[in-house]
């Protein structure tokens, strides 16, 4: 089975899955994916127990599917700048403090208290880790992942200002993360220097340096659309920004998330409202919106999938709901503190850090990560907690984030 077979199974159960849903579950669209996935891959798997055969098919197919390869690499970076294009400039102005905040900082807190909670529960459970391995763990599963629950939030009547920073957060966060992530495995590696200047480095070249590298491309592809007027011509160079600047970013070794949400915001704003006509601008959001839905539905059906070649251990899934709570503990620590200091020029009320803690879903950008640790570094431990961690984040968390936002809301946001 080759690569075009994959992709047009992925596609075809997508398809059948968003029409089940649609149909009959009538839940938010990626939340409902993932259900009729899980169902799916639970039948596959009753299956298999019964057939070995069937079992080591299923098994080959789906490891063939490179799922961090897959999002990383190629999905990633169509994503963000399918979100970040549709972020009001002046809006994410006004919230910036907090985005920042919450984006850098909140991942920071984050981190550390995942990945000492990791440490120290295995250690009490007789599974001996590395530190730096569990603070590995830390920053893979800190980013949040929203997207799967914009959708209830825009109708549960939170305010415009709450959207804007749990949107402008899952955008920004997402590049930390995976910076801090690249930083940690490098760090991690034998033989690897630790000292402040290293680590301040890495940061500066992947962080900074992506930052860079989007706003040039950003302004370059702003100064190419303005020259002409030509919807086709004009969508197409918005594809050739993320496609050609995130190959670009790979080979200078500096953060491809980051550059693909800077560029995005550009064309998104300036570039929309000075560089484009009225037709060019209705055929950009269409475009970009079904890339950004059809990728989503791939993304949560893929997520769903996972669930046949991921190692379940008895003791490990347990372990993995204790690391739910610390997770969901860290996410409200790593949101309350910078809060405090936020207060001072923002109007962060205490429902405000509730809907942010409950409503910072982790998704496949956690699993993808994980799935890219190497096997000498415990994989099948962080894979399965990830794996868990997600599946509950985005079934329940998800499921009860708009009421949680209705009734913070009629109280008084």
């Amino acid at each position: 089975m080759n690569l075009f077979h994959i992709i047009s199974i992925l596609i075809f159960l997508s398809a059948l899955f968003s029409y089940l849903n649609f149909r009959y579950l009538k839940a938010p669209q990626s939340i409902g994916l993932m259900v009729f996935s899980l169902i799916f891959s639970m039948v596959l798997l009753a299956i298999g127990n019964y057939s070995p055969s069937f079992r080591a098919a299923e098994i080959s197919i789906f490891e063939r599917i490179d799922f961090s390869e897959l999002l990383l690499e190629i999905m990633l970076s169509f994503m963000l700048f399918a979100g970040s294009i549709h972020i009001n400039s002046e809006d994410l102005k006004t919230e910036s403090l907090s985005i920042a905040v919450y984006a850098t900082v909140s991942v920071v807190i984050s981190t550390f208290i995942i990945g000492y909670g990791a440490y120290f529960i295995l250690g009490m459970f007789g599974i001996t880790v590395s530190l730096i391995h569990a603070l590995l763990f830390g920053a893979l599963i800190s980013p949040t992942d929203p997207i799967a629950v914009l959708s209830i939030l825009k109708t549960s009547g939170i305010s415009r200002s709450l959207q804007t920073k749990m949107a402008g957060e899952s955008l920004f966060n997402d590049g930390v993360a995976v910076v801090i992530f690249i930083i940690l495995l490098q760090l991690s590696s034998p033989g690897a220097e630790v000292t402040f200047s290293n680590v301040l480095s890495l940061f500066f070249r992947e962080a900074i340096g992506g930052l860079a590298l989007g706003i040039f491309l950003g302004y370059a592809g702003f100064r190419l659309i303005a020259s002409i007027d030509n919807y086709k011509i004009e969508v197409l160079l918005t594809l050739a920004i993320v496609m050609g600047g995130y190959t670009l970013s790979y080979f200078i070794h500096v953060s491809g998330p980051l550059a693909m949400v800077a560029a995005g915001l550009i064309i998104g704003n300036p570039g929309k409202k000075l560089g484009m006509s009225h037709t060019t601008r209705e055929y950009l959001d269409k475009f970009w919106e079904l890339i950004d839905d059809i990728f989503n539905a791939i993304l949560f059906v893929l997520i769903g999938l996972e669930l046949v070649i991921i190692p379940i251990e008895k003791r490990i899934v347990f372990l993995s709901l204790l690391l739910v709570v610390v997770s969901l503990l860290a996410r409200y620590i790593s949101v309350l503190i910078p809060s405090l200091v936020i207060r001072l020029k923002e109007e962060i009320t205490r429902n405000t850090i509730l809907i942010l803690t409950w409503g910072g879903l982790r998704g496949g950008i956690s699993i993808a990560l994980a799935l890219s640790i190497p096997a000498q570094m415990n994989k099948e431990i962080w894979v399965t907690m990830t794996y868990v961690i997600v599946c509950f984040s985005i079934l329940v968390q998800g499921l009860t984030i708009g009421k949680l936002a209705r009734k913070k809301s009629d109280r008084g946001n």
